[in-house]
């Protein structure tokens, strides 16, 4: 999760929302990542796509049952949908995301019995200290009248 956490503090320096990402495989890190919407104009450069992407490159498999993917905050629909199609194994994130998030907030999409796979979760790792980045992050915002 210090990973994840070192690639939301690069997106947060970048202006992007601070979200990092790190895709782990055999106790090796595959990828990692941060928010890149603003720098690329693509509504879907979340973190957790683009390690998605580039694990499923680097590992010549797009299945990643044996995968962990690290978030510091709880993914958005999109990006849960990506993990299930994706089959990841286990998802740990960081602080939860009360409006947006679909794994344990406002959707549980990775604990739905009727889709083909389930997502082991862990949730609350270094939640503090991913949250707290967020805050800052967005608090500069409103001050600055974003």
């Amino acid at each position: 999760m210090r990973l994840a956490i070192k690639e939301a503090e690069a997106a947060f320096a970048k202006g992007e929302v601070p979200v990092g990402a790190v895709l782990v495989a055999d106790d090796k890190v595959m990828a990692r990542a941060h928010n890149s919407k603003e720098s690329t104009a693509d509504p879907t450069a979340h973190a957790e796509l683009l390690v998605i992407r580039e694990g499923s490159v680097k590992g010549g498999e797009w299945r990643m049952t044996d995968a962990t993917l690290y978030v510091t905050k709880e993914p958005c629909v999109m990006c849960a949908g990506a993990m299930l199609n994706a089959r990841v194994g286990r998802l740990v994130y960081g602080c939860k995301d009360e409006r947006f998030g679909a794994v344990n907030s406002r959707y549980q999409l990775l604990h739905d019995p009727g889709l083909n796979h389930q997502i082991r979760v862990v949730s609350g790792v270094l939640g503090h200290e991913c949250g707290e980045i967020l805050k800052k992050f967005f608090r500069m915002r409103r001050l600055a009248g974003d």
